[in-house]
């Protein structure tokens, strides 16, 4: 009797060894999704240790703010210079006029 079974015994053990051999797929598959999960989770974290928060812009804004108003004070700055060194021209122009000296430029 257990020769007759030999060949069923056979094949169901190369049916179930089949499956082992599947089952033995998916468990790497899923071993390699949850690497690439805990990899993707751990790059979310490194990316939420790095983002600005509302402080590092509020720094930031101030800081541009700061210099747009330096800025802004040098070129008020410097148009009062140009109108002093005119006016200043304009006068050794009179005074030139006054003594008969011809100004070159």
């Amino acid at each position: 009797m257990k020769e007759d079974f030999s060949e069923l015994v056979d094949y169901l053990d190369k049916k179930f060894d089949r499956v082992d051999q599947q089952f033995s797929g998916v468990d790497r598959r899923f071993i390699n999704g949850e690497q690439k999960i805990i990899d993707i989770s751990e790059k979310i974290e490194s990316l939420v240790e790095t983002k600005a928060d509302k402080s590092d812009i509020n720094n930031l804004v101030n800081a541009v703010d700061a210099y747009a108003k330096k800025a802004d004070a040098y070129f008020q700055e410097m148009l009062m210079l140009a109108q002093k060194v005119d006016r200043h021209e304009k006068w050794l122009h009179q005074v030139a006029e006054k003594l008969g000296v011809k100004l070159e430029y």
